[in-house]
């Protein structure tokens, strides 16, 4: 069983049972959602998963997407898609309790992912900001 909220703990879920797929994808819509260049996902079936606290705002931006946030801070939290990705939720793996429990395994929608990103891996890394 995993366990995860928001930012602010409005909404809290868990999910249980195997995990479907965990991926980082790329396509546009994931990234106008979070406003990031990609987002890692991680899967599993609806029947296993459920909020157990609070309730979410749902945006619906292509009639069969879903995309679900905490209404109070803003977090994305969960993606479905019964045509799809039929039975399957959709989690954003940094909302877990502990997001480093499980390495994505893949890169999806690659076709639109943001030029620049190809090679991200070359920029010179700091571990907090240039000068501390």
């Amino acid at each position: 069983m995993v366990t995860g909220g928001c930012r602010c703990g409005a909404i809290r879920y868990e999910a249980g049972g195997d995990i479907s797929h965990h991926a980082l994808c790329h396509c546009s819509d994931c990234q106008m959602g979070s406003g990031a260049p990609m987002v890692a996902w991680i899967a599993f079936k609806s029947d296993k998963f459920r909020v157990t606290k609070g309730e979410t705002v749902t945006y619906n931006g292509t009639g069969k997407s879903l995309r679900q946030f905490c209404g109070t801070c803003g977090t994305p939290l969960f993606f479905f898609n019964e045509d799809f990705l039929p039975g399957i939720v959709d989690i954003q793996t940094v909302t877990l309790d502990d997001p480093d429990a499980f390495a994505p395994q893949a890169h999806v929608q690659v076709a639109e992912r943001r030029k620049w990103m190809e090679t991200v891996g070359d920029l010179p890394e700091f571990e907090r900001f240039p000068g501390e």
